[in-house]
Parts: structure tokens; sequence; C-alpha cells
């Protein structure tokens, strides 16, 4: 069992997500950064649709009751066992008693916790991942709190392993998102289409899991920002009438009536997913084709550092 000291501004229960409920209105939900997520269960021997824990900006501080093994993944962001500094991205092993405190992020925003086994919450639809806005999964549908319990599925302690070099986290001050354009590109001016290619992007403080809200050059509409509302993907770039764009996450709506210049490729949404509130982002648009190529690179660089094929 894991018993929550303090849990830090916002810490939730995700697995790998919520699927075939968008009909419904209920979104994926999961991890922000898909990667980081991945390669912290594998460090802990889970499969990959094991529940851990994400964190925002500052990590929890909790004790362990039960043998078991952790791991740490994600913002740069320090991590210290009964006082000491212990490594991120790596299998580190736990006695009853132990506590581990996550601090606050140096680089980046979002953090993952996985523990061997992974988490023993109720399924909700399917699945344990927390749906804040629809108080869906995770524990009750909400952020950790203090003096919570955390029961772990039963799992024996894997062998420990880091890895060295850890994967690079830390964004550049201006990280780069590659975009494919459309479904309602022809909805923009050409001013505005290179205007929102010239950039940079600013990342507003009211963004969270459903949505990134950004600030920048405004993106002129050619023939007006509403549309007959219709389905919304991960990492749909919507322009309301204030020529703002808003990258839409994994907890987004399911249908949406304002004009999508974009989608963020699915590769770099847990790059939206690092960046801080104040930092600045730029778009470049590559093709589709283009898309395909760097996925199946991501994969095969993924599966490279996890250890093996990934099954999300």
């Amino acid at each position: 069992m894991i018993r929550i000291a303090d849990p830090g501004p916002q810490t939730t229960v995700q697995d790998l997500g919520r699927f075939g409920q968008l009909r419904q209105g209920i979104p994926p939900s999961g991890p922000m950064d898909m990667r980081a997520f991945l390669i912290a269960n594998r460090l802990v021997a889970n499969a990959d649709s094991a529940a851990a824990l994400e964190c925002t900006l500052m990590g929890p501080r909790f004790s362990v009751e039960t043998p078991c093994a952790i791991a740490v993944t994600g913002a740069e962001i320090p991590v210290t066992v009964n006082g000491e500094a212990a490594p991120t991205h790596a299998t580190l092993v736990l006695k009853p008693g132990d506590a581990v405190r996550i601090g606050a992020a140096r680089a980046g925003v979002r953090a993952y916790i996985a523990f061997s086994g992974g988490i023993d919450v109720p399924l909700a639809l399917g699945s344990r991942a927390t749906y804040l806005r629809g108080r869906l999964g995770g524990v009750e549908g909400r952020g950790l709190k203090r003096d919570d319990v955390l029961r772990l599925l039963p799992a024996p302690v894997p062998t420990p392993r880091e890895l060295s070099p850890a994967p690079s986290t830390p964004l550049p001050s201006e990280p780069e998102i590659r975009v494919v354009l459309g479904p309602d590109v022809d909805r923009f001016t050409e001013e505005g289409v290179a205007a929102f290619l010239s950039g940079p992007y600013e990342l507003l403080p009211q963004s969270d899991r459903m949505g990134a809200r950004l600030r920048g050059p405004k993106i002129a509409h050619a023939r007006g920002h509403d549309i007959i509302s219709d389905g919304i993907a991960l990492g749909s770039i919507q322009v309301p009438g204030d020529g703002q764009p808003i990258v839409l996450l994994v907890d987004r709506q399911s249908t949406g009536g304002y004009t999508k210049l974009a989608t963020v490729c699915s590769f770099d949404i847990g790059r939206i997913g690092q960046v801080k509130p104040g930092q600045r982002a730029r778009f470049r648009t590559i093709t589709i084709a283009e898309a395909h190529r760097l996925r199946r690179e991501w994969d095969a660089e993924l599966a490279k550092v996890a250890g093996g094929p990934i099954a999300a």
C-alpha cells in the first residue's frame, strides 16, 4: 500500500486511457506524455497498461507499507528516498516504511511515478484513468489528497535497472511542434496560416489536460470561425474568433464548432504536455507521409529505450 502525505498541486491516477467512449462525450484521458508513462511502467516490469501517477509541476510525498519498486520519469524533477537523493529513469526498490518525496520540476511540467504491479483502483468504463472534469476513474474521479491510501496489484519486485544515459526530457527554451495542416485550413487566409507558422506562441496559465491555450500572432479567418460541430481528434488546433489557437489534448471535448487549422502529430503531444506556462513554442508543418515516417521512428526509438515493442 501507498500512503499519501502530500499530494502536490495535481496528482492523478492514469493508465493508457478510456477508449470507445467519445460518442458518449467522454474523452480517453490517460497520460499527457505517453512516452514518459510507458518508460516508467517498463522500468518496474509492468504491462504498458498498468495504472501509474501523473503529477503536475510538483510531485507527491508518500510512504510505502509493502515492498515494491517505483520509477520516476518525465519532467526533470528531484527524487529523494528517506531524505537521500535518488535517480529518475531508474528502478528504485523500496521496503516497508520508506518515505519518498518528488519535488518541484526544474524543467518540464509532468512527471510519472509507476509502481510495480500497478495501482489498484476500480475500473470505470474499462479504464483506471482519471477524468477530472467528469469526476470519473482514478480515486473518486479527483486528484489525490492527503491521507489517501493506494493499493497495488500483486507483483514480484523487479530486478533494478537504470537508463543510462537517461532519455532526454528537458525541452529547448522554444520547442518546435510538428503539425499537419487541416482539416479546415481553407477557412483561413494565407496570411493567417503564415502567422501561425511564424509564431512563436506562449502557453497560457489557463491551459490544462483538456487544452493548451496559446497567445501569439493573430490567425486571420477567411470565412468566419464557426463551423457545424464535428469530431475533435487528439492534437486538433482550434482557432476561435480571437485568432488565438487552442491545442486540444487528452481530456478534450468530443465535438467542437470552431475551425481547426492543423493537428499536432501524435509523437509531439508529449512535448506540448511538457511546455510550462509562460514558455513559448513554434509550429512547423509537415506532410502526412513525413508524419507517418516520423511516427515509425518514434515507435522504434521508444521500443529501444523501453526494452521492447510497445503494446500501446
